[in-house]
C-alpha cells in the first residue's frame, strides 16, 4: 500500500516524515508520515492510545519527536518562532483547564495573542479588528450569549464551542482539532460538521481526530488511520473506510449501510459476543485495506 501518495503531490500546508516518538520504553508513533494542505478536511482514526493526540502534539511542536521532522509551509518547524507557528496553526485541546479566571470572551480573545506586541495590549486597549475576530467567532460558534460567562463555570459542551471560537478568532489558517466534538449535543455536533466543512472549502487545512467513522467517511476530504502509532491508511474516505477497515481497526464486528450516496455503520449481529468468540473472529489489525493514491 501507498501511505506517503500525499507527501510528494502538491505543496503540504503541514506535513511530518519518518516522525518517531518514544516514551520510557514504548513507542507511540512509528515513521509516520503525514500532510495536510489547503482546503483539506482529514479525519483521523484511532484506538484509544493509538497515537492520535500525541500526532497532533507533533505536528504543532508542542513534542519534540525522537526522529523525522515537521515542516510549516515547507519550513522546518522547530527553526520557526512560537509566535509566527501561532499565527499559522490553531490548535483545540481534548482537555483545556485554565490557571486563571477567564470570562468565555476573554478565552476567545486569547486567540488574538499572537497578533499583538504584548498581552496587556487585548485588555487594555483592544485594537478594532481584534474586537471585531472575537465577536465573529462568538457568533460563528454561536455562543454570544455566553460572552461575559465564567469559562469555568460552562458544560463541557460549552466549552469545546469556547475553544472553537478561540481558534477561529486566531485566525490561522491550519486548525488542529482533538476530539472537537467531545460533549457536544448533536444539534451542534452537526452544525460544527458543517462550518468544519465549509471552512475546508475556503481553503483552511484541517485535521480533526475523532472515534466517528460516519462523520469521517461522509464529511471529511480524507481520513487517515492510526494503529498502534503507525499509520496503516491514508486516502479517500470511502476507499479507506469499509466495514472491515472498521471492525479491524476497532476490534469489533462492524457492518456498513450505504444509503443515498453516504456509508453508515453499526454494530453486527456478533459484536458484542463472548470474549473468547471476539477473539476467534475479530478481524486482526493487519487487516486495513489498502489506501488509494492519489
Amino acid at each position: 500500500m501507498n501511505l506517503r501518495s500525499n507527501w510528494d503531490t502538491l505543496p503540504a500546508a503541514l506535513a511530518c516524515r519518518d516522525v518517531t516518538v518514544r516514551r520510557a520504553h514504548a513507542t507511540v508513533l512509528d515513521g509516520v508520515s503525514f500532510a495536510v494542505r489547503a482546503g483539506e478536511l482529514v479525519s483521523l482514526l484511532g484506538v484509544n492510545g493509538a497515537g492520535k493526540s500525541t500526532l497532533l502534539r507533533v505536528l504543532l511542536g508542542l513534542i519534540a519527536p525522537d526522529a523525522g521532522e515537521v515542516l510549516l509551509h515547507g519550513e522546518a518547524l522547530h527553526r520557526q518562532r512560537r509566535r509566527a507557528i501561532a499565527r499559522q496553526v490553531a490548535w483545540v485541546p481534548q482537555h483545556h483547564a485554565p490557571q486563571f479566571p477567564y470570562t468565555v470572551e476573554q478565552i476567545v480573545a486569547l486567540g488574538r495573542l499572537p497578533h499583538l506586541g504584548t498581552g496587556f495590549a487585548l485588555w487594555r486597549a483592544p485594537r478594532p479588528h481584534d474586537r471585531d475576530a472575537v465577536h465573529a467567532a462568538l457568533d460563528a460558534m454561536q455562543i454570544g450569549h455566553l460572552a461575559q460567562r465564567d469559562y469555568g463555570a460552562l458544560s463541557g459542551g460549552e466549552r469545546q464551542r469556547a475553544l472553537l471560537a478561540r481558534a477561529l478568532a486566531q485566525g490561522a489558517r491550519v486548525l488542529l482539532l482533538d476530539e472537537p466534538f467531545s460533549g457536544l449535543d448533536y444539534g451542534h455536533h452537526l452544525r460544527l460538521l458543517d462550518r468544519l466543512a465549509r471552512l475546508a472549502a475556503d481553503g483552511y487545512a484541517i485535521v480533526n481526530t475523532t472515534h466517528r467513522p460516519d462523520d469521517a467517511c461522509n464529511v471529511s476530504t480524507r481520513v487517515a488511520l492510526l494503529d498502534g502509532g503507525r499509520l496503516v491508511a491514508d486516502g479517500a474516505p470511502r476507499e479507506v473506510l469499509d466495514a472491515r477497515a472498521v471492525s479491524a481497526l476497532y476490534r469489533a464486528h462492524v457492518e456498513q449501510i450505504d444509503v443515498d450516496g453516504q456509508r453508515f455503520f453499526r454494530a453486527a449481529t456478533n459484536t458484542f459476543a463472548t470474549d473468547d468468540d471476539a477473539d476467534a473472529t475479530a478481524p486482526s489489525a493487519s487487516s486495513h485495506p489498502p489506501a488509494s493514491t492519489r
